[in-house]
């Protein structure tokens, strides 16, 4: 693990919060492309080249890879139907799925982000719900 990811500003953890809010943009408008997205979002967020470089791999990558992804989640969504998930959650749980199965940071700064992100941008139970279908996925992907 890089030192950088352990602070609050480093360009991945900013490059996640990116990626999260085009995701779920992405929500509620599915035909925006992820260029149109990142695009649009460079002109209200300021972050290094590095962070944007990142964000649009887990964007390209979520998207690219969102069956598989989804399919992961739904095994280990005990008692969820994905379509229940808050879009917030979801979103969260597909980018970290993804740096998971993709091999681009250990399983553990996966689900420690992720967390991260659902305490900051979730409801109150989301960092308890991420952190237990995150650790379901990484038996299953073992």
């Amino acid at each position: 693990m890089k030192s950088e990811e352990r602070f609050n500003d480093s360009p991945r953890r900013k490059a996640r919060e990116i990626s999260l809010q085009i995701l779920f943009q992405r929500e509620f408008t599915p035909e925006m492309s992820v260029n149109t997205s990142l695009k649009y979002f460079r002109g209200y967020i300021s972050a290094a080249d590095e962070a944007w470089e990142y964000a649009e791999v887990l964007l390209n990558g979520v998207d690219t890879r969102r069956n598989e992804i989804d399919s992961f989640i739904r095994e280990s969504s005990h008692n969820w139907k994905i379509e229940r998930i808050s879009p917030v959650d979801l979103c969260i749980l597909r980018q970290s799925v993804f740096e998971m199965i993709s091999d681009n940071v250990p399983f553990k700064v996966a689900i420690d982000e992720a967390v991260e992100l659902a305490k900051k941008y979730g409801s109150t139970e989301s960092a308890h719900f991420i952190n237990g279908i995150l650790d379901d996925v990484r038996k299953r992907a073992l």
